[in-house]
């Protein structure tokens, strides 16, 4: 399934942060993607092919 990714929006995926939080808010979108930790603010980079393949579920931002 293809999502439509786009900065703001919150993204779940496959495999929980050691915090607990398994959704991230999407900072940049590209080649890749700058991820923010929703619960305890981590940020990390995934290349787009690595985030396409282990997403669960996309909430749009409102």
């Amino acid at each position: 399934m293809g999502y439509n990714y786009e900065v703001g929006d919150i993204v779940k995926l496959k495999k929980q942060h050691p915090c607990g939080s398994q959704e991230w808010e999407i900072l940049r979108v590209g080649a890749d993607f700058r991820l923010k930790c929703t619960g305890c603010g981590h940020q990390i980079m995934l290349a787009r092919r690595i985030v396409e393949k282990n997403t669960k579920d996309l909430k749009k931002k409102a």
